[in-house]
């Protein structure tokens, strides 16, 4: 079994992800290369505390919403060009990601929740 260790963001140093108001909250700067995605360790944080399990579902959903980020940008839905927040779900995480119109960056904020209900009337 491997220990994790998870630190609580210092708010005097950098957050890199998408700025949510939501805790706990993982954010990350990847770099874009074309269609591709680069995941670097010192541009990301986390904000808060998450539990085990969420910690476990992030471990296992990063690559493939990494992945899907990825068929975004190559489907021009997420463009480095214009700013446009997408959001994906996984693993009951909710995964934000925007360019923020930067021309080779992509922030995300990845924390726990679940899709909106569909189909039903709104309360």
């Amino acid at each position: 079994m491997t220990k994790t260790t998870t630190t609580v963001h210092d708010l005097t140093s950098p957050w890199w992800g998408l700025r949510r108001d939501v805790s706990p909250c993982f954010g990350a700067r990847l770099v874009q290369e074309g269609n591709r995605l680069h995941y670097l360790t010192d541009r990301a944080g986390i904000t808060g505390q998450f539990s085990d399990a969420d910690l476990r579902h992030l471990d296992q959903a990063f690559p493939v919403l990494l992945k899907q980020l990825e068929l975004m940008l190559l489907s021009g839905e997420l463009c480095p060009r214009h700013q446009h927040c997408v959001t994906l779900y996984a693993k009951g995480l909710v995964c934000e990601a925007d360019s923020l119109g930067s021309h080779g960056y992509i922030y995300v904020a990845i924390y726990p929740g679940e899709p909106p209900e569909t189909g039903g009337m709104a309360r």
